[in-house]
């Protein structure tokens, strides 16, 4: 019986004041890597993943270059570089723990075999819905400052 093997991925924005740590076991073929229709989305060209299996550590060298934007129902945290501008992610806080989703595109070294893209819309989910679909599917967030 084979072992899992934990990858190590990190990501960066672009004047490298902010990033994270994505660590999983899916090789980036099985990602799911979504293109969210929303504005905030569309206007970052964001592809997103996240993996329940997976953990996220965000990194700040000054915890006040990270920026928290909420918006539409105000259930999530997106995280962007003070200084560049650059989406890395997205945070969300529960009573069952803190989970996340990186954007790809913020990714220092893009796998060379990433799974498609599937355009996804949200617009119909409540946010009891929306909580309980990042709860089930996002990655745990080990840290964000």
């Amino acid at each position: 019986m084979r072992s899992k093997t934990t990858t190590e991925f990190r990501g960066s924005c672009h004047c490298g004041a902010t990033g994270f740590l994505y660590r999983c076991e899916e090789v980036a073929a099985q990602w799911s890597i979504r293109a969210c229709q929303c504005s905030f989305c569309r206007a970052h060209d964001a592809l997103s993943t996240s993996d329940p299996g997976a953990s996220i550590e965000f990194l700040a060298s000054d915890p006040e270059r990270l920026q928290r934007y909420r918006f539409g129902l105000r259930t999530a945290d997106f995280l962007l570089c003070r200084e560049c501008g650059i989406y890395l992610g997205a945070v969300i806080e529960t009573p069952k723990g803190r989970f996340g989703i990186i954007n790809v595109h913020a990714l220092t070294e893009s796998p060379q075999d990433l799974a498609g893209v599937a355009p996804i819309s949200y617009d119909e989910e409540d946010s009891t819905g929306r909580i309980s679909r990042r709860e089930e599917r996002w990655a745990r967030v080990l840290a964000v400052p």
